[in-house]
């Protein structure tokens, strides 16, 4: 008498956890799409550098102090340098906005 018992809720627990999958299925099918990766400044340089524009070059905000400055400059030049094959373009724009953040120059001092 225990046997058809002890199956009939092996059956029923079996049903409500499929349930319970089909439901969560759903849920994460019905998710909206978040980016997984940081969306980048999409326009070109400007004639004469500015601090938001050399901030959005490095990736660091506007009023980053010199230590969060000098680390953005190596971590970007690290993967733009002419010498491992990027461009002198981007690696001169790079040095610009790095002067520029750390107060060095005005800006506009590119050698392109």
């Amino acid at each position: 008498m225990a046997t058809p018992l002890i199956a009939g809720l092996a059956v029923a627990a079996t049903a409500l956890a499929g349930r319970y999958g089909i439901q969560a299925w759903q849920a994460y099918k019905a998710r909206p799409i978040v980016p997984r990766m940081r969306k980048f400044y999409e326009g070109g340089f400007q004639p004469m550098m500015n601090r938001r524009e050399a901030a959005l070059i490095l990736g660091v905000r506007e009023t980053a102090n010199a230590e969060k400055v000098k680390e953005a400059h190596k971590r970007v030049m690290v993967a733009n340098h002419p010498d491992a094959g990027g461009s002198h373009y981007l690696a001169s724009k790079i040095n610009e906005a790095k002067d520029v953040l750390s107060g060095k120059t005005k800006g506009g001092g590119s050698a392109f």
